[in-house]
């Protein structure tokens, strides 16, 4: 029998609520689909087990909040996500999304879902082979979330037209992913992932406060690697200390990806790749 690459499990008032997810489920006036107005989160499942689902969950009701989104109880995501693994027959690896959007435009309860599938082949590749990036403009300095919260700087929401339109652009010029930079020269962080730099043994990632959302893979690979005896910080970097950095990384809840070019520039090997990815499967 093969394998399904997908799965799709509903949220109701009864329970979860298993469905196909090639059959049509969202309203056309959802307003998920018409204005992006809704809150997700998204992870890696491994063996039957989420990872880091209780911190998923707690960044979900984060995003939710700044949206005047009411979610779902996380005793229902959680029945989902049980449901969802339950019912995967894929390879041992996968990823999972839970979405909530705010319904239909004219009123209602929210629409929310989980939905797994097989994990990207360019997350794979870029696992092994690391990634080439560009910087782009951000178009705003940093320290806005504060000063102007509609602009939901940090919020993981569905509105993503502004991160994939940075993706295709890196991608037409021969890239596989954007990294945006503040009006102030301050570095951010790439369109789908946290920044992560090595300065001998010293690991530095901005801050939340920059304006990005705040990384579980991170707090994760820090507190691993504080364990091992590395120095983490959350703080400013600059595309110049990108350059002169010993290491450079992507990291996601789906990947850990070395950046071996940018701006066009090969960079030099990193030494701590090995332990650090490794440390990035693990924590």
């Amino acid at each position: 029998m093969e394998r399904p690459s997908a799965i799709l499990v509903v949220l109701s008032p009864e329970g979860p609520v298993p469905a196909d997810p090639r059959s049509p489920f969202l309203r056309a006036d959802d307003l998920g689909v018409l204005r992006g107005d809704g809150v997700f989160e998204r992870f890696s499942v491994l063996s039957g087990q989420p990872r880091h689902l209780e911190e998923h969950l707690v960044r979900m009701a984060r995003s939710a909040e700044m949206v005047s989104l009411e979610l779902p109880p996380a005793s229902e995501w959680r029945a989902a996500v049980r449901a969802g693994s339950a019912a995967w027959a894929g390879p041992e690896e996968w990823e999972m999304r839970l979405v909530c959007t705010r319904g239909p435009e004219e009123g209602g309860f929210p629409t929310a879902y989980a939905l797994g599938q097989e994990l990207p082949p360019a997350v794979l590749r870029q696992r092994r082979d690391g990634v080439s990036v560009v910087t782009v403009e951000r178009g705003l300095p940093s320290g806005m979330a504060a000063q102007a919260p509609w602009l939901l700087l940090g919020a993981k929401t569905l509105s993503y037209a502004f991160n994939l339109a940075a993706k295709r652009w890196a991608e037409s010029q021969g890239a596989d992913d954007a990294v945006f930079v503040g009006s102030d020269r301050k570095i951010w962080e790439a369109e789908t992932s946290a920044v992560v730099a090595a300065f001998g043994r010293r690991l530095v990632s901005p801050a939340p406060s920059v304006g990005i959302l705040d990384s579980i893979s991170v707090a994760r690979l820090f507190g691993a690697a504080g364990a091992a005896g590395w120095e983490v910080e959350r703080a400013d970097l600059t595309l110049d200390d990108l350059f002169a950095a010993d290491g450079l990384w992507l990291s996601s809840s789906l990947r850990f990806a070395r950046v071996h070019t940018l701006d066009g520039k090969a960079l030099l090997p990193a030494p701590a790749h090995g332990q650090l990815a490794a440390l990035a499967a693990t924590c």
